[in-house]
């Protein structure tokens, strides 16, 4: 799917996404300009292109950068070292990125006048992969989140935050160590959309009076007439293409579980909605892969005793169904006729075992079982606004923001970003944590395919950390640590990067 039209369309940024005079070619047919706000194109740099599905990655690819607001400026400079040190060791200088600087937030605004230029959204979206430090959310004017605002123009669907422990990081809990966990978070609709009304505006004023007039005339609920409104709207479309990314992403890394994360005991047609989406997506599309936890229960019941009725079966998976309505067993009898009938073959005898598993939690318990059972989950697929408070939550059992990764990818299109905020008190001190970028850099060349770049990053982090040479955010939580500046952990983790090179 293209992640934008090519005509007109207007941003909650209050830019204006205009069609694109002709430029040069570029990987695949792309068609680039010269030239992006002003700034030259890298001459020794091709563009990432996209072909059946797959990105095509030449080896001197052109990545475009937003360098961030406040601590972003430190926190470039040292992640841009460590990645280009990761890629020469990796390939031995037979592939090097070209950086392409391109603006938003206050250097934009300071620049341009526009928060979000048109030609960096153009940027992102030619060149297919990029990376950005934090930007600032400008406040007043109507204008959002510049985050929330790539990600809808780009159609940036699935927030993807893995959370890890580093051996060594300070921690909250007693077991940081069981923390290993992959969010995939549906990043373009719920209440993140934006679409809302403020309280006494006349306009809010007639959405109220729709409501309780017309919609919710001759029941018991009334919306208070000074309320503000927001909209959550959660869609097969949206639900789906999150679930199968987190579904493709557990086969193709060998995760045991996929758990979707909802409050769909509240709200039944949205979030209980996500629910029954995201296992319609599981069965119809990955069937021969996955079993859901409640198939393997009417699988695993016949196993231990195979002599067992589909009614006595559905008895053991339906507490209390001899208290329920004949028309509410019946439908329970035809769901375990219907999964024996469909993949008992396929999946019984101890095969459903060896598949990827799909179940469902209601998100305040997933809440709790991160702090108390953490290892018995692993990759997580949630709505918007769930998947902000979990993984932000989960990250702060490991460390904290400073070294939690993020990237926001749709089909063909990926943004790698810092999750933590600006910090701007701390601006050109040198001795903020540039974990997070570094990290979701990792996440950024293990997208592009360079999985050896990743690694060295992964692991030079890792072990510079072991070696308690830390910035003074863990360095304060340790003992005997060596506090070290932003540009000096670059460093520390350049050379034991090329330790762990020389080593393979």
């Amino acid at each position: 799917m293209p992640a934008l039209h090519s005509g007109i369309k207007r941003t909650d940024t209050g830019a204006r996404l205009r069609r694109r005079p002709p430029g040069r070619p570029g990987s695949r047919g792309t068609i680039m300009k010269t030239s992006y706000n002003g700034v030259a194109v890298p001459g020794d740099g091709k563009g990432i292109g996209y072909e059946g599905g797959a990105l095509k990655v030449p080896d001197n690819p052109i990545i475009p950068f937003i360098e961030g607001d406040g601590t972003g400026r430190d926190i470039w400079k040292a992640s841009r070292r460590v990645f280009d040190a990761a890629v020469e060791k990796a390939y031995g200088g037979k592939r090097r990125v070209a950086w392409f600087e391109v603006f938003a937030g206050e250097k934009a605004f300071n620049t341009f006048k526009q928060w979000l230029p048109d030609e960096t959204v153009d940027a992102a979206r030619d060149f297919r992969v990029s990376i950005k430090g934090p930007l600032t959310t400008p406040v007043g004017g109507g204008i959002r989140s510049l985050n929330v605002a790539l990600r809808q123009i780009l159609d940036l669907y699935a927030c993807v935050r893995p959370v890890r422990y580093f051996q060594g990081v300070p921690s909250p809990v007693r077991e940081p160590e069981k923390m290993d966990v992959v969010i995939f978070r549906e990043n373009t609709e719920d209440v993140y959309i934006g679409i809302e009304w403020k309280s006494g505006t006349p306009e809010v004023k007639k959405l109220l009076e729709f409501l309780n007039k017309e919609m919710l005339s001759g029941g018991k609920k009334q919306i208070r007439m000074d309320s503000g409104v927001g909209i959550k709207p959660i869609s097969p479309f949206g639900t789906k293409r999150l679930v199968r990314r987190a579904i493709q992403y557990a086969l193709a890394h060998k995760r045991p579980l996929v758990t979707l994360v909802h409050k769909g005991n509240i709200q039944k047609f949205t979030e209980g909605a996500f629910r029954d989406w995201g296992y319609e997506l599981a069965v119809e599309e990955f069937r021969a892969e996955t079993v859901t936890e409640r198939e393997s229960w009417i699988l695993g019941n016949l196993e231990k005793n195979p002599e067992l009725t589909v009614e006595q079966n559905a008895a053991m998976i339906e507490p209390g169904l001899e208290q329920a309505t004949e028309e509410f067993k019946k439908a329970i009898y035809a769901e375990v006729k219907r999964t024996l009938d469909a993949i008992e073959s396929s999946h019984g005898k101890g095969q459903w075992k060896k598949k990827l598993m799909v179940n469902d939690r209601i998100a305040d318990s997933v809440f709790q079982q991160m702090l108390l059972r953490p290892n018995e989950y692993s990759v997580l697929a949630t709505p918007n606004l769930n998947g902000d408070y979990l993984s932000d939550a989960c990250a702060a059992q490991v460390g904290g923001l400073g070294i939690a990764p993020g990237s926001n990818i749709g089909d063909g299109y990926g943004v790698f970003e810092a999750t933590h905020g600006t910090a701007p008190k701390y601006a050109d001190k040198d001795v903020i944590n540039p974990s997070s970028v570094m990290l979701s850099g990792a996440m950024m060349f293990e997208f592009m395919g360079w999985k050896e770049a990743a690694k060295l990053i992964e692991d030079g982090i890792a072990k510079t950390i072991q070696q308690k040479r830390v910035t003074y955010d863990l360095e304060r939580l340790m003992t005997g640590g060596t506090k070290l500046g932003t540009s000096a952990f670059a460093s520390a983790i350049i050379e034991n990067m090329v330790g762990l090179a020389a080593g393979r």
